[in-house]
């Protein structure tokens, strides 16, 4: 390619010498971003341990899909869209912008494998990306500024969070780059058309192409000076626009993508207290959970340096939904505008109170999480909120801090094992009902009785009187499937499954050790639920134990073999729908099965409401829920009803006695009974055995 118009190394700027001055924007760029970065990173480094090197080959598997491939973003299509573009626009440039730093340098430089026919082919490429790149910022830019999506808003008491101003001026300068880099390269080509030189091929259409015909009848002098200005200008805000990044939500362009990389890799599990400390050493540790920032684990400060800020999580927070005081992007917020203060560029932001409860976070926005996971469902880069949630409220159990509400159900639990203070010689009184005890005798392990199978009941399906109606059903289920089970009874303590993320750690062992001894003991080598809290409690978070299976799982396994059979509907007028349970669907990616179930009895209706499956919204009864009394503006479950009924549906079917509660309680507050019902789904299961 003939050089027509003097390079910025060759040239002088201010009567300094190019390549000396491009050698020291560079050089004072990278040095303030380097400090600046050493600074932001301060904190991680006084954070809990937090091990996230293992298991490297599903790590780069998670990288590639959610990180390269921005795998969610486009459930939100066009923000989504627009996102992806920008994304792979700035990996094409990312040679160009590397390449063009060191020209300035060193004049003729070329990368690597980019001379000849390959460096044309890139050349096209980048043209193409830079002018997306620059529809992209503009629009995102109109679109953020002016239209303002719902989910950016900021509620007041959050005080002054909005970051709109600041995203506007980054699009802004990703707008300047590569308008900078357009008039860079249609100014060289103009000169060279004007000298009959060769030039690198500017395809139709681009903003380079745009460029040098709009230029192609100015002077060579102003060529040179719109050559070497732009090229200034590019240098300048490059390195002003990296620097920048830490300051704000755009720190997301520099850690997302490792924090994509280092992401949990279990779902359903909790993190232990601390990493490195077994359940035996807890009583030796001086603090539970966490109560400064120092507390968070550095993988939970990364988090918080990710945030994208883009409203995901919030949108879809059932907690957010019905206006209880919670916004799991504001915890994310806070927590790195908290971060910087505390840790500051200069000085030691020593005046910063330690507390985080009570100064940047309060104590009714943490208990309002029902740890449903919709907010990590939706985060396009992987950020983990129930596990800080859980960390939190360790801390505030820790300190005595737990909601008048609350109090009476976990003594409950500490003294009798279940939240309702029953006696535990009652926890089989459901097996008892005369009808049922006459045809389906439940073996209860007492030492003497053997089974393959154990079925495990759960707190709520024993004690409450409509749920105990969930547990005969799952009892006739087995019996039909010619599955050999039994039944802790008295023996039998809470799965404990909410008890761990209501931060009560000390109890939830104390339920984990006795359940996890005597389950050991029946010798069993299966075990079987009803309650997806229990499920995901003995899958997830307990130890060592049987293989364990809903009974969605073990009804489509019975279905599949031939050993049960279902008759048809019994009302083929109804229209059905599925509400997924968190701790089923989330939680555990059981989606599948359950609607196996349904689309396995003939002539039944479904429908799918809008929110389903992995966008499931959470009725808000989950556990220890039930006995929690927020402030909220209106039920979730009510919500849950209505979505139901604009789908159509007049049965919701759901898998979790906590759901059946609450479901059942929304649907008489929203005076929809006689025209609404709802049922589990092993009762409907039951109801629909074809006896043969």
């Amino acid at each position: 390619m003939e050089q027509t118009l003097v390079s910025p190394a060759a040239a002088a700027f201010f009567g300094i010498p190019g390549y000396l001055l491009f050698s020291l924007i560079p050089l004072v760029g990278i040095g303030a971003f380097a400090y600046i970065i050493g600074k932001r990173l301060s904190p991680l480094l006084k954070g809990e341990p937090d091990p996230r090197i293992n298991e490297v080959p599903e790590r780069i598997v998670k990288f590639l899909k959610f990180g390269m491939l921005q795998w969610r973003q486009p459930r939100y299509l066009f923000a989504g869209v627009l996102h992806i573009l920008l994304f792979a626009g700035f990996l094409v440039l990312s040679l160009g912008s590397i390449s063009l730093v060191i020209i300035g340098i060193r004049d003729g430089f070329v990368l690597p494998g980019l001379g000849g026919r390959a460096g044309v082919v890139y050349s096209v490429f980048k043209d193409f990306a830079a002018t997306i790149v620059l529809i992209v910022a503009i629009t995102a830019a109109i679109r953020r500024g002016v239209f303002k999506p719902k989910r950016y808003d900021v509620p007041s008491r959050y005080g002054d969070k909005d970051h709109t101003g600041e995203a506007v001026l980054v699009l802004l300068l990703i707008a300047a780059l590569v308008t900078c880099d357009m008039l860079f390269e249609g100014s060289r080509a103009a000169a060279q058309s004007q000298a009959g030189a060769l030039h690198h091929l500017l395809v139709p259409v681009t903003g380079s192409w745009v460029a040098a015909q709009l230029f192609s009848s100015l002077s060579p002098t102003l060529l040179q000076k719109i050559h070497l200005g732009s090229y200034f200008l590019h240098e300048v805000v490059f390195f002003s626009f990296l620097c920048l990044l830490p300051f704000g939500k755009h720190f997301h362009v520099i850690t997302s993508l490792p924090n994509v990389f280092l992401t949990k890799l279990s779902k359903g599990r909790i993190k232990p207290v601390r990493w490195g400390v077994t359940d035996d050493e807890l009583d030796g540790l001086e603090s539970l959970g966490v109560k400064k920032l120092e507390d968070f684990s550095w993988k939970h400060m990364l988090d918080f340096y990710s945030c994208v800020d883009c409203g995901r999580c919030s949108d879809n927070c059932p907690a957010n939904a019905v206006g209880r005081p919670l916004s799991p992007r504001f915890i994310s917020i806070k927590c790195r505008d908290y971060a910087f203060n505390r840790y500051p560029l200069f000085g030691d932001g020593g005046n910063q109170d330690e507390r985080l409860i009570g100064t940047v976070l309060h104590e009714d926005e943490i208990w309002s999480c029902t740890t449903c996971g919709a907010c990590e469902e939706e985060c396009p880069v992987l950020i983990e909120y129930i596990d800080k949630i859980v960390d939190l409220r360790r801390g505030m159990v820790d300190e005595g801090m737990v909601p008048q509400s609350l109090q009476k159900p976990l003594g409950a639990l500490e003294k009798r094992g279940n939240p309702w203070g029953k006696l535990e010689k009652k926890r089989a009184d459901w097996t008892k009902e005369a009808e049922f005890a006459a045809n389906y005798p439940v073996k209860v392990f007492d030492g003497q009785q053997q089974a393959d199978t154990l079925y495990f009941v759960d707190s709520i399906t024993s004690y409450d009187d409509r749920m105990q109606e969930i547990g005969r059903a799952t009892a006739r289920v087995l019996t039909a499937a010619g599955i050999d089970f039994g039944i802790l009874g008295a023996d039998e303590r809470d799965s404990g499954n909410e008890v761990l993320r209501f931060g009560e750690e000390t109890l939830y062992q104390t339920l984990k050790a006795h359940n996890m001894e005597v389950i050991k003991e029946t010798g069993v080598r299966q075990i079987v639920t009803a309650d997806p809290h229990a499920f995901n409690a003995l899958k997830n978070d307990y130890q060592g134990l049987p293989p364990v299976e809903h009974i969605s799982q073990t009804i489509m396994k019975s279905l599949s073999s031939g050993r049960i059979r279902f008759s048809a509907v019994e009302d083929p007028a109804k229209v059905y729908t599925f509400h997924d349970p968190c701790y089923l669907g989330r939680h555990n990616e059981l989606y599948d099965d359950p609607r196996g179930v349904l689309d396995a009895i003939p002539g039944l209706r479904k429908v799918e409401m809008d929110r389903c499956r992995d966008r499931s919204f959470c009725c808000g009864g989950g556990g220890l829920m039930l006995f929690f009394e927020p402030e909220e503006e209106q039920r979730m479950g009510v919500l849950r009803v209505k979505m139901a009924q604009e789908a159509g549906a007049n049965v919701i079917v759901t898998a979790c006695p906590f759901c059946m509660v609450n479901i059942e309680d929304a649907i008489k507050v929203s005076g929809l009974e006689g025209t609404m019902e709802v049922i589990d789904l092993v009762e409907l299961a039951d109801r629909h055995l074809s006896v043969t």
